[in-house]
């Protein structure tokens, strides 16, 4: 072993010290998203929504996922030239415009606006976060660390939907958005100062690997990468869609749930509670389903997620009351622990260490791209629709229809090489 791979070697336990700085990071991530999660659709009439304008209503997660999807493909790009870290400070310094859009927003065309800064900080600083962690982990960590990260994020994400739905109904939520979010924004970048470069641990790690196969021996361009994992091998393909899938559900989550919840007559805090109990089984559960693919595989979790997922969903659009809305919630949460965490794991053991940034990246541009189709999809169905539930359904059938062709139509990731020719 030489100097480079004695002084980088890959473990969490190796690295705790940084490998818990990422997850700090992360879970101030998702601080940020969760904050406008149960607040902003429930309250949009609030902004000059008009009600069942739906597709309108979505389209400030539609400005979120075309943005996000871009720029996770630019930062896993980027931090494999500038390093992890300046991409994650550029994440954040995106972030500060947010909260303040927020509380000056005339109208919904600036929680539009903001949602596009939302989208830059979420594909630079989440990106990073898991890029990092996988790098210092150990090959067979791959799935754990990436657990532990979506864990992190998503139960913040719960914490802040639920936290901002109280603050909101006592301070009101444009106060409510504006202290939260300057304050999380601002201990991130100082806890920022303790976090190091992970690109030294990618190179130590590429001096260890023998290539068995010309896609190890070189590094392609990004064109090459991004065609090889969205369209021409198979395995990358199938997961791409997989991401696209759970996020379209996401988007019914994040923008449709709240709006339906509230003509139910909930009140905000208790959307606050169902669709953060969702985040937070969500996030909670990934402690443990990222390490079980580990030692079973990815396929069988990924494809028991998709099932369970479009289950909760099903069971939500046909209850009529909370008692069946929160086991709804906690079943899909926990159907998003079982195939989140190792959609991701599984392009990690099909891609080299060199240009693992760049194929993370353009899964997670696929993946989040999702957000936009979700919210032109659903939007437009409930738009035309007059009413929520069918945009549920149509969500069950395209998240159960995704989890059949990951099982038909896919191999056990650690099977599979991909073909850049």
């Amino acid at each position: 072993m030489n100097l480079t791979a004695q002084a980088y070697r890959r473990g969490i336990r190796l690295n705790q010290g940084q490998f818990a700085l990422q997850a700090v990071q992360v879970f101030f991530v998702g601080l940020v998203i969760g904050m406008e999660r149960a607040v902003l659709p429930a309250l949009s009439t609030d902004f000059g929504v008009r009600s069942h304008a739906f597709f309108f209503l979505a389209s400030f997660v539609l400005s979120f996922g075309l943005v996000k999807g871009v720029l996770n493909f630019v930062a896993g790009t980027l931090s494999d030239r500038v390093g992890r870290k300046r991409v994650l400070l550029m994440g954040w310094l995106a972030a500060l415009p947010i909260p303040v859009l927020i509380y000056l927003a005339p109208n919904w065309w600036w929680i539009i606006a903001a949602n596009i800064f939302l989208g830059i900080n979420q594909g630079f600083t989440w990106t990073m976060t898991v890029t990092s962690q996988i790098d210092l982990a150990g090959s067979d960590q791959r799935g754990l660390a990436v657990g532990i990260n979506e864990a992190t994020g998503y139960v913040a994400v719960g914490i802040a939907g639920l936290a901002c739905a109280y603050l909101a109904q006592a301070f009101g939520p444009r106060t409510a958005l504006l202290g939260f979010g300057l304050v999380t924004i601002a201990m991130a970048l100082i806890l920022l100062i303790g976090v190091r470069d992970t690109l030294p641990w990618v190179r130590a790690e590429h001096a260890q690997t023998k290539p068995t196969s010309t896609i190890g021996a070189a590094t392609p361009g990004w064109g090459a990468i991004f065609m090889v994992v969205s369209f021409r091998d198979p395995q990358y393909r199938a997961l791409c869609q997989g991401g696209v899938a759970n996020k379209i559900a996401d988007t019914l989550v994040w923008a449709l749930f709240p709006v339906f919840f509230a003509a139910h007559g909930m009140k905000l805090a208790e959307i606050g509670w169902i669709t953060g109990l969702y985040a937070m089984v969500w996030g909670f559960s990934q402690l443990w389903t990222g390490h079980l693919a580990d030692r079973i595989g990815r396929k069988p979790p990924i494809v028991t997620g998709f099932s369970l997922l479009a289950a909760g969903i099903a069971l939500t659009a046909i209850g009529t009351a909370p008692i069946v809305w929160f086991p709804a919630a906690a079943i899909m949460g926990f159907g998003m622990a079982l195939l989140y965490p190792n959609l991701i794991a599984a392009m990690s053991d099909l891609t080299p260490p060199l240009w693992r940034g760049k194929a993370l990246g353009t899964y997670r541009y696929w993946r989040d791209t999702g957000y936009a189709i979700g919210a032109i999809l659903l939007g437009l169905v409930a738009q035309f629709s007059g009413a929520v539930r069918p945009a549920m359904g149509l969500t069950a059938v395209l998240v159960a229809l995704s989890g059949v062709w990951i099982a038909f139509g896919t191999k056990e990731p650690k099977q599979a090489a991909p073909h850049l020719e």
